[in-house]
């Protein structure tokens, strides 16, 4: 099941999106779940990171499709992004916000399913390669390969990504539950560490990537020493 969001104030642009997604099921082993939205400002709004798919018109009135993609990008670095547009000249700017391309109106079945077939390659590819988080301004989608370390204290976790924190409630040990088997490592009470990003161990603590040490406990610290070993021997996901 993919999920597609449609963004596009035209009504009569929308429900040919539609039609095209319709035709496609039909003629592919596939289905699709879509969400409409009027506006860019109905997208970003709350914006819920659980979309595979978004088709993106450029100009609408209240907040086009280009701002509107980068507020969705500091929170969902992996949805793909493909611009809907008159002019060509959009499709430039479109690359700024990793678009993965874009349409001419009025858009073609060929040429929508060309791209959709794209889409969903690049989809599937890096599906089991991300976390959900829920912040404040919605649910944040977060590269694993991106999370540094993911830090707990009174109750409020941190998840440490290589370009911005984002905090959040809950327990250090479901999101150890949730990463079994994906390269992280429990070093204490209050971290769990992103093999990848160990760049050297000490006496009681482990560095990280940007200088920072984090502690490992004595009790942890020979199975931290085994699972960094079959990491780096390429035994960990």
């Amino acid at each position: 099941m993919i999920h597609v969001g449609v963004v596009e104030d035209d009504p009569a642009a929308t429900a040919q999106i539609l039609a095209h997604l319709t035709r496609f099921e039909a003629e592919n082993d596939v289905s699709f779940v879509t969400q409409t939205f009027p506006d860019g400002r109905q997208l970003v709004d709350g914006y819920q990171a659980g979309l595979d798919i978004i088709f993106l018109d450029v100009e609408m009135p209240y907040l086009d499709g280009l701002e509107a993609a980068r507020h969705i990008r500091t929170l969902d670095a992996d949805v793909v992004l493909v611009f809907i547009t008159n002019m060509a000249q959009y499709a430039i700017k479109g690359y700024q916000v990793d678009a993965l391309s874009y349409l001419l109106k009025p858009v073609p079945y060929f040429a929508f399913s060309q791209e959709l077939r794209r889409s969903i390659d690049r989809t599937s590819r890096s599906r089991d390669d991300w976390i959900m988080l829920t912040v404040s301004t919605g649910m944040a989608r977060v590269d694993l390969a991106d999370i540094v370390y993911i830090e707990s204290v009174r109750h409020r976790i941190t998840v440490h990504a290589t370009d911005r924190a984002y905090t959040l409630t809950g327990t250090l040990k479901a999101f150890e539950a949730q990463l079994t088997d994906k390269g992280f490592f429990r070093s204490n009470n209050c971290y769990l560490v992103n093999l990848r990003h160990v760049t050297g161990v000490n006496a009681t603590s482990c560095v990280m990537v940007g200088g920072i040490e984090l502690q490992v406990s004595r009790p942890r610290r020979r199975a931290f020493l085994q699972a960094l070993t079959d990491h780096v021997g390429g035994r960990t996901a």
